[in-house]
């Protein structure tokens, strides 16, 4: 007797293994422009990595989630935190590839919009890994300025070497950083922290007190912040002391996260903990700021990654699946929801890009110092802010297939909202890009010169370049009025700035589409509400080549 009820057909291929570099015609045609002179072999080799192995590890990584052994056997206190194998793979493979330190020790212009473009393309395979990397990356330019007692762990910072044991940073070639600011009390407002430094010599100091998010507690060294004699300072706060022994760093626990599973975030105390002095005392908050700005801007690098990775995911179900008679794909509602969806996706690309740009330009450039400085927090609040709704969109193109944990969109969906919560959430970023706006010089110019370079375009882009300069003025006129209109501020000069990338440098109907839809009021307040005369099938090809 057979027990068979049916055949298994109408089922969609997997999609991986998949070239994420070859794949993505908008992130290297960016990578072109913005970084001409740039090798393109670390990015040809990393994407074919990222689209294979590393995103079946971060499936792993992700199932078997970290655990915490304050205890080792015997009773010592250890503080290690236990990860999958998978963890360490794709560690491996991010560090060898400079996905953390690529524009330090790239010696040619566009180093950072490499460096830029290996993060997008890891965190579509696993964005918990992400973490640690960024804040390797950002604590660089802050070690830099640490003088000769930091300089041995600048060295391992910016290694190719991955060596996840814990011993002693010294003792390794290559380490990892990580950072501590938040506390229980203050949370975003680290002035009200309250843990302790006290001056024992030499610029090394012992810290007494706690982090209420201490993410990655397994990094090398990490950048937290403490009331000193002076006031709130910067210090790098290794896992173990100088002279061997473990640092007094206490986890309490480990945090139960929405998402973000492959990565440890934590609660912990310092008992006397040594650490050293960076920047002066009472300026820890000036000393940290280049770190904070370069993790924003991999937060908007992350979320467009994520959005990137859910419609590549959509666009390959659509293609095969079939519904209703026809190729999912071929119904011309579900191509004006893929459409849509490779709108959204292009513009966010676009814009994290050109902000990367900025930041490579920045040490040359005023002009580009003062866009980096203010689009970081602009980037920052509006493509994180809509990655939930978009991750979402695309997993109802996968119906049910999209909520099974066996699909990648569970995770991303889990994963979206992180990235405008870490690192300042939007009410801070909107209040950052006042400030930027009416207390830092030549910020609103390179703004409009940005916004100028498309000017004349589409009428409704003219229109809302308009508008946004009677904003600006209302802004500088009523500060009080101005904050509480910060939002409607902060995602019109976004739009504004998306707008402008995409008329100079996306196809004519992606360009018109987003004028019209994102600017002119032609769109909807869900995905698939485009204007009827555009090539749908065009905008879809562009940004997922039928190759793929």
């Amino acid at each position: 007797m057979s027990f068979v009820t049916h055949e298994v057909s109408n089922q969609v291929p997997e999609l991986l293994p998949l070239d994420f570099w070859l794949a993505d015609p908008v992130l290297r045609e960016a990578v072109a422009r913005y970084a001409p002179t740039a090798k393109l072999d670390v990015l040809q080799s990393y994407g074919k990595l990222c689209g294979g192995e590393l995103s079946e590890a971060g499936f792993l990584a992700n199932r078997y989630k970290p655990v915490l052994r304050t205890h080792d056997r015997f009773g010592h206190r250890i503080d290690q935190v236990e990860f999958h194998p998978a963890y360490h793979q794709l560690m491996r493979a991010a560090v060898e590839h400079g996905v953390h330190s690529h524009a330090w020790i790239s010696p040619e212009p566009g180093g950072h919009v490499v460096r830029a473009a290996l993060s997008y393309l890891h965190h579509q395979a696993e964005a918990g890994t992400s973490c640690p990397l960024t804040m390797t990356f950002a604590g660089i330019p802050v070690l830099r300025a640490g003088g000769a007692a930091v300089a041995p762990f600048l060295e391992r910072a910016v290694s190719l070497k991955y060596e996840g044991e814990d011993r002693p940073a010294l003792e390794k070639t290559g380490i990892t950083l990580g950072m501590g600011m938040t506390e229980k009390q203050g949370g975003s407002d680290v002035r009200a922290n309250s843990t302790r430094a006290e001056s024992i010599g030499e610029g090394w100091y012992e810290l007494t007190g706690h982090k209420w998010f201490f993410s990655a507690p397994m990094c090398d060294a990490f950048l937290v912040l403490a009331q000193a004699e002076a006031g709130l300072t910067c210090f790098l706060l290794p896992r173990w002391r100088p002279n061997g022994a473990r640092n007094a760093i206490r986890i309490q626990r480990l945090k139960d996260k929405l998402g973000n599973w492959a990565n440890a975030s934590s609660e912990v105390e310092f008992a006397a903990a040594t650490a050293y002095r960076l920047g002066d005392e009472g300026r820890g908050v000036g000393t940290i700021l280049e770190m904070v700005s370069l993790t924003r801007l991999d937060c908007m690098l992350g979320s467009a990654a994520e959005m990137r990775r859910a419609l590549v995911e959509a666009i390959h179900h659509s293609r095969h699946r079939r519904a209703f008679g026809h190729v999912l794909g071929d119904h011309s509602l579900m191509r004006s929801v893929l459409a849509d969806l490779a709108l959204e996706s292009e513009a966010h690309t676009q814009l994290a890009m050109r902000v990367a740009a900025a930041v490579d330009a920045a040490p040359r450039d005023a002009g580009q110092a003062a866009l980096a400085r203010v689009a970081t927090a602009i980037g920052k609040y509006w493509i994180c802010k809509r990655a939930p709704v978009t991750v979402n969109e695309a997993q109802e193109c996968l119906g049910g297939a999209g909520y099974v944990e066996e699909s990648i969109l569970p995770r991303l969906f889990r994963e979206s909202p992180l990235n405008s919560i870490w690192e300042g959430c939007g009410n801070i970023q909107c209040l950052d890009v006042l400030r930027a706006l009416t207390r830092e010089a030549g910020v609103v110019e390179a703004l409009q010169n940005e916004l100028a370079a498309a000017a004349g375009e589409h009428p409704a882009f003219d229109l809302h370049c308009r508008a946004l300069g009677q904003q600006l003025d209302e802004a500088k006129r009523d500060p009080e009025q101005a904050q509480a209109s910060a939002r409607r501020l902060t995602e019109h000069l976004a739009l504004g700035l998306q707008a402008s990338l995409m008329l100079r440098l996306a196809d004519r109907d992606s360009a018109d589409a987003f004028c019209r839809t994102r600017l002119g009021g032609e769109g909807g307040r869900s995905f698939g509400v485009l204007p009827n005369g555009l090539s749908r099938e065009r905008m879809i090809d562009s940004a997922l080549p039928d190759f793929a």
